[in-house]
């Protein structure tokens, strides 16, 4: 019996020579396919981002891999998709980096939602480096840590999360299309993650919270959704990821109108 593919749980820092890389993201995955082996050397050659030296192209690779290979049923319905929206592709792109990376699920998913939760709408470099410090203890070196919290400020800001680059940075809820909010729910349908649906990080992160979300999933045209105390009620319209991107016109439309 194949498992299901998992969130990464292992401390690493891979973000600290990779961060959100928005353009790097769309490049592979509209590159990548079942059929090639994807190599350094073919990245390099064929330009997959740009004139990157090998070594640079070999880093980007290992994090492309871990954030989407991770997840076929996810990367094939991205490979499909030309004509996503920029806000749909930098949340896709933020929830991958979470689902790859448990420190910055962390951060984004938990640490900067209990701070607006307290009526803290700012952060500031150094107490992302004391939070790296309470996560990980003396696994990095403080020169680690405050590279670590640069790295997670410039991907938080890059995903809308954070507003300024300079401290102290406002905290922000940025706007989540159905598209993707739709598009998160079936992934993580097939994704073994801590917590629920209606209850996780990766909804936490753009502000959608359980009430915020209940409110939210009513609307969506592709789920039916009713809570009643603990309990949730899903209808889903769709079996699958796959099947839900294959009935949705703006993933169908080549070079659709939202393609950048």
């Amino acid at each position: 019996m194949t498992l299901p593919p998992a969130e990464a749980t292992r401390i690493h820092a891979r973000i600290l020579k990779c961060a959100l890389e928005l353009d790097e993201c769309r490049a592979y995955w509209s590159r990548v396919d079942d059929t090639t082996p994807v190599t350094v050397r073919r990245a390099f050659e064929e330009y997959w981002f740009g004139a990157r030296s090998t070594a640079r192209v070999e880093v980007l690779l290992v994090n492309m891999r871990a954030r989407f290979d991770a997840y076929p049923h996810a990367l094939s319905v991205l490979r499909q998709w030309p004509g996503m929206s920029p806000d749909t592709r930098r949340l896709i792109c933020h929830w991958h980096l979470m689902l790859a990376d448990p420190l910055y699920r962390a951060f984004t998913g938990e640490f900067l939602p209990a701070r607006l939760e307290s009526g803290v709408d700012t952060v500031t470099r150094d107490v992302v480096v004391a939070w790296i410090g309470g996560q990980i203890g003396d696994a990095w070196t403080m020169a680690t840590r405050i590279q670590g919290a640069s790295k997670m400020l410039s991907a938080a800001l890059t995903a809308g999360v954070v507003g300024t680059s300079r401290d102290p940075r406002p905290l922000k809820v940025p706007r989540v299309p159905d598209e993707a909010l739709e598009y998160l729910l079936y992934m993580l349908r097939s994704v073994q993650f801590a917590g629920s649906l209606d209850a996780n990080p990766y909804t936490a992160s753009v502000g959608l919270t359980v009430s915020f979300l209940a409110d939210r999933l009513r609307t969506l045209g592709s789920i039916d959704y009713r809570r009643q105390g603990n309990l949730a009620e899903w209808n889903w319209h769709f079996p699958d990821l796959g099947a839900w991107a294959a009935a949705h016109p703006a993933i169908n439309e080549p070079g659709g109108r939202n393609n950048p």
